[in-house]
């Protein structure tokens, strides 16, 4: 059974940094399968911020994280990562892990972790 676990939310204050993990357990992916991050804000739907190839490739970013998300994985320890720059209010969500096996869906999901921005 294939198991996400997020960590690392919580609250900044506006123009600071914060980086949540997400763990995966219970399965081995392929090359093929990939990583990404989603986030949904209080009253929105969810939306996509960036992906990676779950083995070598080169990450993609949604244009609303303008350059202040990085997404990165470690392989060793079958993590993938969000490092956020330059937090703003606006990027109060519930931040969500998810991995698609076969690259094309993302089948499983993490639970969440908020991440709750101060002006």
């Amino acid at each position: 059974q294939v198991q996400l676990v997020e960590s690392g939310g919580g609250l900044v204050q506006a123009g600071g940094s914060l980086r949540v993990s997400c763990a995966a357990s219970g399965r081995t992916f392929s090359a093929y399968a990939m990583g990404g991050w989603y986030r949904q804000a209080p009253g929105k739907e969810r939306e996509f911020l960036a992906s990676i190839p779950w083995i070598g490739g080169s990450p993609y970013y949604d244009a609303s994280t303008k350059g202040r998300f990085t997404i990165s994985r470690d392989n060793a320890k079958n993590t993938l990562y969000l490092e956020m720059n330059n937090l703003q209010p606006e990027d109060t969500a519930v931040y969500y892990c998810a991995i698609a096996p076969s690259g094309t869906t993302f089948d499983y999901w993490g639970q969440g972790t908020r991440v709750t921005v101060s002006s």
